[in-house]
């Protein structure tokens, strides 16, 4: 073979191989070339065109050399792609949530504004979530080449039941049953209280919330309560029950957020109770940490990020019901 094309294209295919394979490839691939253009040399081509056309159709060297040395040319292939993307998705729901959550409430106690806290909120899940994929991928990269067993096997026990959109009967009934536990506690709260103090009972909640907050509450919880029954005469979740849905879940949470901010949704009674129930090792501690708002400042910031975890989970929640709803339709 004397072809200049001919040549490159199998030096450029055998460069990467084993030294103990290239003469065998190298033979090969002579032979197999010289046999494709004398077949395009008897349909008339000419030896130019022939050898162009011969060489273009065996593709890339890299690739043709990689299908001789065995090599995968893909990231992950399919024998770890279903367990790496299952492992993916579990992560990215809870390591960056759990981060996010770390993060909101050192910003809070730190005493940072509401722009700071959520500016390092977002770029710290934005870079959670960069590692996790990056670290979860490099981990079955490395399983691909080396050839290694993840012990994952699939049986029939594995299939998912189906999937139910928040309209059947056992769903309504839960709902009830859970709005009418939040009312009885409020009134238990009021009237009998949930801590023994040796006298009279205290209550959690700030008695001054009543009756025009606490108002307020009853009413998101008797909407919350004309939606659960609105889906379930619906036969489904919809784009307006979730529109609904989201609603309620933030004048929900801007109801909790603004007493607790004003400092308001807490009985100041029941919190010198805590102080003076506990003595003063108690108060000591809290005067230690004043300046991140003592003890009641971090059960502040961990009371605040959930009424702003738990709201947020019901409309992303409602809107991916709706979404499947709207799929299966």
């Amino acid at each position: 073979m004397t072809s200049t094309l001919t040549e490159r294209y199998i030096a450029a295919v055998t460069k990467s191989l084993n030294p103990t394979a290239q003469d065998d490839v190298r033979t090969e691939l002579e032979a197999s070339i010289a046999d494709a253009v004398d077949a395009r040399l008897e349909q008339g081509q000419t030896q130019e065109d022939a050898e162009r056309t011969v060489l273009t159709e065996l593709g890339d060297p890299a690739a043709l050399a990689a299908g001789f040395a065995d090599r995968p040319l893909h990231l992950i292939g399919p024998r770890y792609y279903l367990t790496w993307w299952r492992l993916l998705k579990l992560l990215l729901c809870i390591v960056p949530a759990v981060a996010a959550f770390g993060i909101a409430l050192a910003a809070v106690l730190a005493g940072g504004s509401v722009g700071e806290v959520i500016g390092q909120v977002v770029g710290i899940t934005i870079s959670v979530g960069v590692h996790v994929c990056f670290w979860t991928t490099l981990v079955f990269f490395i399983l691909e080449r080396t050839g290694a067993d993840t012990g994952v096997r699939w049986d029939v026990d594995q299939l998912p039941e189906p999937a139910v959109n928040g309209v059947g009967r056992a769903d309504l009934i839960a709902s009830l049953f859970f709005l009418a536990i939040g009312i009885g506690a409020i009134f238990w709260d009021q009237f009998l209280g949930f801590f023994q103090t040796g006298g009279d009972p205290i209550p959690l909640l700030n008695p001054a919330l009543w009756p025009g907050w606490i108002t307020v509450l009853f009413a998101l919880i008797v909407a919350e309560v004309l939606l659960a029954v609105a889906i379930y005469a619906r036969g489904r979740w919809t784009t307006g029950l979730a529109v609904i849905n989201t609603a309620l879940a933030v004048l929900f949470a801007s109801w909790a957020l603004t007493l607790l901010g004003r400092g308001e949704l807490v009985n100041p009674e029941f919190l010198d109770f805590v102080v003076r129930a506990g003595g003063e090792g108690f108060a000591q501690g809290q005067e230690a940490s004043a300046e991140q708002g003592g003890v009641f400042g971090i059960l502040a910031a961990i009371t605040g990020i959930c009424l702003v975890f738990f709201p947020a989970w019901d409309i992303i929640d409602g809107w991916r019901k709706a979404r499947r709803a709207a799929v299966q339709a």
